[in-house]
């Protein structure tokens, strides 16, 4: 969040200097006003660059092994423009490349699913998915795993064959 500050500033700053010299080439012809107008367009611009970019940039920089498996797209009534063109500001990924999984229970998997968002802290934590049973489960202080393997004590919920997460850690398992 800092850096994207500073270079908010020093894109202002940058139109800023290249108003002065286009005035300087021009024999100080320009109005007075165009200068500080080229800055704080220059910083609008590198704003609206780095929230409709932050996606690409941060799914990038995902080690391998890691999906993203749901985006979600904002649009804001403060923001107008956003209703033409939605950028994405949070999405769920799904560590397939660290999957657990278990010989004697097929078809269920542990993997840990990641909630990032623009300007949020990651948010991590293990779900149980169970693909011929099309069911998953948040793995919290209350689970355990039975004798035979199985997840017990979790509060499984029903998904469709379309769930994002189902559907990202089945693939791979």
């Amino acid at each position: 969040m800092f850096l994207e500050l500073i270079a908010t500033v020093f894109a202002g700053i940058g139109a800023a200097g290249l108003v002065m010299a286009l005035n300087w080439t021009t024999g100080r012809r320009l109005p007075r006003w165009l200068m500080p107008v080229g800055a704080g367009a220059a910083m609008i611009a590198m704003t609206l660059w780095s929230e409709y970019n932050w996606y690409d940039r941060t799914v990038a920089g995902l080690p391998e092994g890691i999906e993203v498996a749901e985006v979600s797209e904002a649009r804001q009534i403060y923001r107008p423009w956003t209703y033409a063109l939605p950028y994405v500001d949070r999405f769920l990924a799904v560590d397939v490349g660290g999957m657990q999984s278990n010989p004697a229970r097929p078809g269920e998997h542990i993997a840990n699913i990641y909630l990032m968002g623009r300007w949020q802290p990651v948010k991590s934590f293990p779900v149980a998915v169970d693909c011929g049973g099309l069911r998953r489960a948040a793995l919290m202080d209350e689970a355990r795993f039975g004798e035979d393997g199985a997840v017990e004590g979790a509060a499984w919920t029903q998904v469709s064959a379309g769930d994002p997460v189902l559907s990202a850690a089945c693939a791979q398992g």
